[in-house]
């Protein structure tokens, strides 16, 4: 749910159309205003307003582990009172000077000038709404499990928008088409091109990425490594190879980056099961297409608006429960942003995997 302003539901009380309660044992949710009780949705989400703090660290703990493309990209700061926009200026490069001077001659020279990017925020959000009953009367530890539950969900809100910026990136690669002995026999030019079987991500296609990144002069991350972003089940027919580097044989020498497995050919790659997942085709034919992200250093930005990051928003029954205080919400909500600042730092590499014929699109 996408929202503008938390304090709507202090002055609406928009927040108990839905509110989880239990009655005889069984939870489920009840309209506030029409009393209709409905037992196939479930919950034993709950917030006490007096572990606030407490529940805000818990928040940001769970959300950091989902923030797999954040941690990749340049941090830009919005610092407050400054509008919602942030924009970039790149200097623009100049050619090799080949041509020999003209003795008196002035030469021609060359423009300067700049390039702007503009990218805006937005902001995010959700909450669960909780019955004093529920709040009250619970077994299990429902405020612990109500933290992590949406720490985990906005974290995975703020990397999946992040993700789905970088898709419309405009470098793209296809696995190649392989025989049965796996000797490369051409390259699609589409995904309508892939098939579920033939086109893994292989080393050599590793290595055609990498070297696009060489050639566009992509700086490196830390340790003169590109990084990528994978899907598990990409992964999976990678660790195969003898090439594969585990990332405990190095991690004492470099800072790990959250989800990475390992190195193969100067790349970093870090596993992260929200890496989008597409279907092609459609029916019985349909099978799951993987985007594996290829990255130079500053490819992306990602707006940090000051004073607006993650925040965990608790209302007490007694702001929002009603005239007989019957309800508490708790949630959570960020503002954010991202924009691709280099399109030759980054590449996508689709191809399909073992798990091409089951893996759903996310």
């Amino acid at each position: 749910m996408k929202f503008n302003l938390f304090s709507d539901l202090l002055i609406h009380a928009d927040s108990g159309t839905n509110v989880n309660i239990t009655t005889n044992g069984t939870t489920g949710t009840v309209n506030a205003y029409t009393g209709a009780y409905d037992t196939s949705k479930t919950s034993t989400h709950s917030m006490s307003a007096t572990m606030k703090e407490w529940y805000d660290t818990e928040l940001l703990e769970n959300a950091r582990p989902k923030l797999i493309f954040g941690q990749l990209g340049q941090k830009q700061r919005l610092p407050k009172k400054h509008g919602k926009s942030v924009q970039w200026r790149k200097w623009n490069t100049f050619d090799r000077a080949m041509t020999p001077l003209q003795e008196g001659v002035i030469p021609t020279g060359q423009t300067f000038g700049i390039t702007e990017l503009t990218a805006d925020i937005e902001q995010y959000g959700d909450y669960t709404a909780i019955s004093d009953q529920l709040e009250m009367h619970a077994v299990d530890p429902v405020l612990q499990g109500a933290a992590e539950e949406m720490g985990a969900a906005g974290g995975w809100t703020a990397d999946t928008l992040i993700r789905d910026e970088l898709l419309t990136g405009t470098n793209v690669m296809y696995a190649d088409t392989l025989d049965a002995s796996g000797v490369p026999t051409g390259t699609p030019t589409s995904r309508a091109g892939l098939s579920a079987s033939n086109n893994r991500l292989t080393p050599d296609t590793i290595n055609k990425a990498v070297t696009f990144l060489k050639k566009q002069k992509a700086p490196y991350y830390e340790g003169n490594k590109y990084v990528a972003v994978i899907h598990p089940s990409v992964a999976y027919d990678l660790r195969s190879s003898s090439d594969w580097i585990e990332f405990h044989k190095y991690e004492a020498t470099r800072e790990i980056f959250e989800g990475e497995i390992g190195e193969l050919h100067g790349v970093r790659f870090i596993e992260n099961p929200d890496a989008p997942v597409v279907i092609q085709g459609s029916g019985s034919s349909a099978f799951a297409v993987y985007p594996t992200f290829f990255f130079g250093k500053d490819a992306f930005a990602v707006i940090d608006p000051e004073g607006m990051g993650m925040e965990m928003i608790i209302k007490s029954r007694s702001e929002v429960g009603g005239p007989l205080e019957q309800f508490s919400t708790v949630g959570y909500k960020f503002e954010a942003g991202t924009k691709i600042l280099y399109e030759n730092r980054m590449v996508r590499v689709e191809c399909c995997s073992a798990y091409s014929t089951v893996d759903q699109a996310n």
